[in-house]
């Protein structure tokens, strides 16, 4: 499949992925098929067993579901490893016979050229199969429910066997929470950074002001969790409070990525971190003010930021 980059095409059909890590050494990792877009995807006529997608979401911009527009065979699932909440729906829409399976994973990596991968710490991968009609009596619903389970059963079979130990196996309402609880993650830090100028993650944590806010962003987001899914959040998901030390021990001063992409002049990951929680839990009838706040103003600013760069044309 295509790289997340496009820039990274050349880089990676020449000499693959370079991978320094302290946890697996260094290596060299050659996909067996690089492609520079779907449409040379296409033309190789391979089958999927799965097609895994982790592109930024951006709904606002763009419905990504299209990229995968006849590569979707029948035996096909479909692993959607990106950020937010939501993000599974248009391919549900667009590819209602494949299992979707829904995916997030947090590593602390930089890619500080084309196809360099420095990774720092973390590796943790966690996948659910995506089952919207959890609760239909239908048997066609049920078996295609079934299947989507044996798929990510299977996925986290082969990536326990190629050496990711901390890949995690969920059913539908463990790994919406999961996702849930990086949003307290993503919709803390990464908005944050971008309103304070540019501070990264280490030093926000640090920071009396600051740390009190990030503390407060999350706490939001992992009570109103269980209200929207109505089920208690499992003990094993790591507290505010816990994640905020974490951070702070993170030395490697890096910058969450929609700083990144703020400084790069990207569209930002506003909808699916801070706009589609914000809305779940409204249509609930419960309100999240921090996120309102944050999201309100970064809306803002990047729609004056369009609208600057339009005027210079």
């Amino acid at each position: 499949m295509p790289t997340r980059i496009l820039s990274n095409y050349k880089a990676v059909k020449t000499n693959g992925f370079k991978v320094t890590s302290p946890e697996y050494g260094e290596s060299v990792f050659r996909p067996e098929h690089t492609f520079g877009s779907p449409d040379e995807a296409k033309k190789a006529a391979v089958s999927w067993d799965y097609l895994l997608v982790a592109t930024k979401a951006l709904p606002d911009v763009s419905d990504d579901s299209t990229l995968l527009e006849g590569l979707v065979g029948p035996e096909t699932s479909i692993v959607l490893v990106q950020n937010g909440l939501g993000v599974e729906e248009p391919y549900r829409k667009r590819f209602p016979q494949a299992p979707i399976l829904s995916a997030v994973t947090i590593a602390s990596a930089v890619q500080p050229s084309h196809g360099i991968i420095t990774h720092n710490r973390w590796t943790r991968i966690s996948t659910g199969p995506y089952l919207p009609h959890l609760d239909s009596e239908s048997a066609v619903a049920e078996a295609a429910d079934e299947t989507a389970t044996q798929k990510n059963s299977r996925l986290v079979e082969l990536l326990k066997a190629g050496g990711i130990s901390d890949a995690e196996l969920y059913d539908h309402a463990g790994l919406q929470f999961v996702r849930w609880h990086k949003i307290a993650i993503n919709a803390a830090m990464n908005p944050s950074s971008v309103l304070s100028g540019g501070a990264g993650n280490q030093e926000m944590s640090t920071d009396s002001e600051l740390s009190r806010h990030l503390l407060g962003v999350m706490h939001e987001v992992l009570d109103t969790a269980p209200k929207v899914l109505g089920k208690p959040l499992p003990p094993k998901l790591a507290s505010a409070e816990r994640i905020l030390g974490s951070t702070k021990k993170n030395s490697s001063g890096s910058k969450p990525s929609m700083q990144i992409d703020w400084e790069k002049g990207n569209r930002l990951e506003l909808e699916v971190i801070l706009g589609n929680p914000i809305r779940i839990a409204r249509e609930k009838g419960f309100e999240m003010p921090r996120l309102q706040s944050m999201y309100a103003l970064l809306r803002k600013a990047q729609e004056n930021r369009e609208q600057a760069k339009g005027s210079k044309l």
